[in-house]
């Protein structure tokens, strides 16, 4: 390590307890997506305890603070998220939530990062600014909640980093990182990880209508949505072997459940899923069949089905000289030999980080500290130290390379970087063409039907 490593080093350690006392308390108040009100007021607390003023986003969880050198040059991002999962099935969940995929442990660690930040001689030599962003709800969940977030104006998309482009919060940033928490596995003995991307994902929201009637004695009189549900599913399954394996799309529904008693024909089933892929226009062409497939179902069992499609998360493209700026760092921190970074591995999950690289450069990539598995009811945390303590030192070892020596190799990574579109604005009108409101079977009153599945 050199001489600035150390001190890195250093300053993090000076708030181990402070970091430790974050993971546990925010792992102790779960709350999902545009809802953490708790953590956001726990972080916000702590942050301005420290010294930092702290630019609200109001009437949704998070927030963000500059840090300014005091010299110009770019304009670097490192973000935690606040969100937790339902999962009640943990055994350590809180009012059916649990934070099973470790978000609480990327806040922690900003704390780690932001007490780091205040310690003497900690901005010596680096310019520009450094905004630390608390951001909620990047687990696309709990769809039917988020719409009516939507529909009542407190938000205008699903997601917390693309609800923060729409309001500006990224307007002036050049560049962008994360740590996201992982779960090394048996034989897998890494301390940091990451590939060069994963998939996107849309969002959809799917309702079978019927006709209820009694089950027993008059189920010809009722049109039953449950089983026009399931024949839409088998009929999107059936679509399976037309998926191209380039494209890494992915298709996984989940029934919510009808709304009446076991002797009445369901008139209504809702489904939710996402449709993901490797590039948005993947997303949107497969999309399209499966539209037709759920549509086409419905009309066989003379059922409606209304669909709502909105945009979720665009695939992240991580720039490979910030790899392996990232990559170098890591090693410097735990050894080569603790260090996974794979230039052709793709991830099929998703993750909003992804909608920032569609306009500027950016990496996020993974800290081992947890076992089980991610989402899972055996997902724990095993060592702070890891995953918080060794996020915290490994994101400011970045920051030091990249805004260290005038911004030297910040300024050169921006330059050359490509991004999909020139701007956030351009970004959020493509984004909103992929939004679909449709009845996609209507009948007239003898019965005709008209289809209509795409936007």
């Amino acid at each position: 390590m050199t001489d600035r490593q150390q001190l890195i080093v250093k300053n993090v350690d000076a708030y181990k307890q402070q970091i430790a006392e974050a993971e546990r308390w925010i792992w102790e108040h779960p709350q999902t997506g545009f809802t953490e009100w708790e953590a956001h007021g726990y972080l916000a607390e702590k942050f301005q305890e420290m010294g930092y003023e702290l630019v609200m986003a109001g009437n949704i969880p998070g927030f963000y603070t500059d840090v300014e050198t005091g010299k110009p040059g770019p304009k670097l991002c490192i973000m935690g998220e606040l969100d937790a999962l339902d999962i009640a099935g943990h055994p350590e969940s809180v009012n059916g939530m649990t934070h099973c995929c470790g978000h609480h442990a990327q806040c922690a660690a900003m704390l780690g990062i932001a007490g780091a930040l205040k310690e003497p001689g900690a901005l010596d030599g680096l310019c520009g600014t450094i905004r630390l962003m608390i951001v909620p709800a990047e687990e696309m969940i709990q769809l039917e909640f988020r719409e009516n977030l939507r529909k009542e104006g407190v938000i205008s998309y699903m997601g917390g980093k693309v609800e923060f482009m729409h309001r500006g919060f990224f307007d002036d940033i050049d560049i962008a990182m994360m740590v996201h928490g992982t779960a090394a596995g048996e034989g897998e003995p890494y301390d940091f990880r990451c590939g060069i991307g994963n998939n996107g994902c849309m969002a959809k929201t799917i309702r079978f209508k019927g006709k209820s009637a009694h089950a027993g004695g008059a189920p010809h009189l009722g049109v039953n949505a449950q089983y026009a549900a399931m024949l839409g599913l088998q009929a999107c399954n059936d679509l399976r072997e037309t998926l191209q394996e380039k494209d890494t799309v992915r298709f996984h529904p989940i029934m919510m459940g009808v709304n009446c008693a076991v002797n009445i024909i369901p008139d209504e089933m809702k489904i939710e899923s996402y449709v993901r892929g490797r590039t948005l226009e993947a997303m949107k062409r497969e999309n399209k069949k499966f539209n037709r497939a759920l549509a086409g179902a419905a009309l066989a069992m003379g059922a409606g089905v209304e669909l709502c499609d909105r945009p979720g998360y665009s695939p992240e493209n991580h720039d490979k000289a910030f790899m392996e700026l990232a990559e170098q760092c890591c090693k410097d921190l735990v050894g080569a030999d603790r260090v996974r970074f794979d230039y052709n591995g793709w991830s099929t999950g998703s993750s909003d980080f992804g909608d920032l690289t569609c306009v500027m450069p950016g990496v996020q990539f993974y800290a081992a500290g947890a076992a089980g598995v991610g989402h899972g009811i055996d997902y724990r945390i095993i060592s702070v130290d890891r995953i918080c303590g060794n996020s915290a030192k490994a994101q400011l070892f970045v920051t030091e390379e990249l805004l260290s020596n005038d911004a030297a190799k910040a300024k050169e990574i921006i330059a050359n970087y490509e991004p999909q579109f020139g701007s956030i604005r351009e970004y959020l009108d493509a984004i909103d063409e992929l939004t679909l409101d449709k009845d996609a079977v209507v009948y007239d009153e003898n019965g005709n039907a008209t289809i209509d599945f795409q936007k």
